[in-house]
């Protein structure tokens, strides 16, 4: 599973690890990504979306239950 946020599409950046004698080795910074429940056409679906999505109400958190059965 790519770790890519389903809204923005931000994904890992690339860099080196440098050590003191200047050694550089490759490394990869992941974006931070959490699994939520989010309104998509009016129904709910699991997206992996960026904390940065979140905080910035580009999605909208399903209400809990919103997928069961009401009353049931």
């Amino acid at each position: 599973m790519a770790r890519v946020c389903d809204i923005c599409g931000k994904g890992p950046r690339f860099g080196h690890n440098v050590s003191h004698a200047n050694n550089k080795t490759g490394r990869r910074w992941y974006p931070n990504l959490q699994a939520l429940r989010v309104l998509v056409d009016g129904k709910p679906r699991r997206l992996r979306v960026c904390t940065e999505c979140i905080k910035s109400n580009r999605v909208q958190k399903a209400p809990r239950g919103a997928g069961a059965a009401a009353g049931t």
